[in-house]
């Protein structure tokens, strides 16, 4: 029987460069020898990861925002989300950061709700989306945004709107999309307490507890 779960591997690369290389972001040019011997050349983005939180309320609201994405050209409904801008980062850290920053708001019990890689098949971005529960207003000033965040909308969602929306095809950012179907699943099924906890390890961008 075929056990259905990703496994690491990694194929031999006879040769390699980095012809562009951004802020935040690389593009690298991989040739790597396929089962049949043959040498493919390969192009993707090299990502340092992200965290995405699903904030959700005691009424059953998830916190979400609306931010300008200049690539697809959309202003989308998100949840939470950002870079691990630090090597080796806890990623439990990084969302409370973001979820301070994006919302100021502050959470008291965190759980792993899924972990992702975005686009596979063109990038390294490895994603994890954690949920945060026992939401209140964070202390102090806000965190001052700029750029696109500076015009971003804030809203609290019934999870089921959110699920209605995604299915209707009027919701598209990947984080929002994978997390609310991913806790909508996780309520019906072996219920919320059976998350990993929030400290779970992360192969995918490990990271010290």
């Amino acid at each position: 029987m075929t056990t259905i779960k990703d496994t690491a591997e990694e194929w031999e690369v006879r040769a390699t460069e980095t012809p562009f290389v951004g802020n935040k972001t690389s593009v690298r040019t991989d040739d790597v020898v396929m089962p049949g011997g043959a040498v493919v050349r390969r192009d993707y983005q090299v990502h340092p990861g992200s965290v995405a939180v699903l904030a959700l309320d005691d009424q059953g609201r998830v916190l979400v925002l609306k931010q300008y994405r200049h690539p697809v050209r959309h202003k989308l409904w998100e949840i939470p989300a950002g870079l691990l801008d630090i090597p080796g980062e806890n990623p439990l850290h990084a969302a409370q950061r973001e979820l301070y920053e994006e919302a100021h708001v502050k959470a008291e019990d965190w759980r792993v709700l899924t972990d992702v890689y975005t686009t596979p098949g063109g990038c390294s971005e490895a994603v994890r989306i954690f949920l945060a529960r026992g939401l209140a207003e964070a202390e102090g000033e806000r965190f001052e945004v700029e750029d696109e965040e500076a015009d971003m909308e804030l809203a609290r969602v019934p999870l089921g709107d959110l699920v209605r929306g995604v299915l209707a095809g009027e919701l598209h950012n990947n984080c929002l999309v994978v997390g609310v179907l991913a806790l909508t699943a996780a309520q019906a099924g072996d219920g919320l307490e059976g998350l990993r906890p929030a400290e779970a390890p992360w192969p995918a961008r490990p990271f010290e507890a």
